[in-house]
């Protein structure tokens, strides 16, 4: 299947193709879709109801990555909320600075931005 074909088929109105994810441990390899919009000044638990009701996710601290590299120009220079909580601490919560391309937590309380993904097995 050529890539204009894949894209045809699978892109969804006001998306944006992001990139492979390789899986690890067993999962399985999918595809990264950036979803149109974002959620402004959001606590983490709000980022996350947000990005539910449009039937979405945040994406993970990886799949942040892929899109710093492939899509950094679709951010502001800002933080964004990761969909993963720091595992040493229920009060924090992982992000990226768009801005200067590091990965960080911060307390769920602080109000940052957010964007949602959506996943496509294949």
């Amino acid at each position: 299947m050529s890539k204009q074909q894949f894209m045809a088929e699978n892109l969804q109105e006001g998306e944006i193709y992001a990139g492979l994810i390789l899986g690890k441990d067993g999962a399985a390899d999918y595809h990264l879709f950036l979803q149109a919009g974002e959620a402004v000044d959001v606590t983490w638990q709000a980022a996350v109801d947000w990005a539910k009701k449009l039937g979405h996710s945040l994406p993970t601290r990886r799949e942040q990555a892929l899109l710093i590299a492939n899509l950094k120009e679709q951010f502001q220079p800002r933080w964004y909320w990761s969909g993963e909580q720091y595992g040493p601490s229920s009060s924090y919560a992982w992000g990226q600075l768009f801005g200067y391309g590091y990965q960080d937590y911060d307390l769920k309380s602080y109000e940052g931005r957010a964007r949602a993904v959506r996943r496509l097995e294949i």
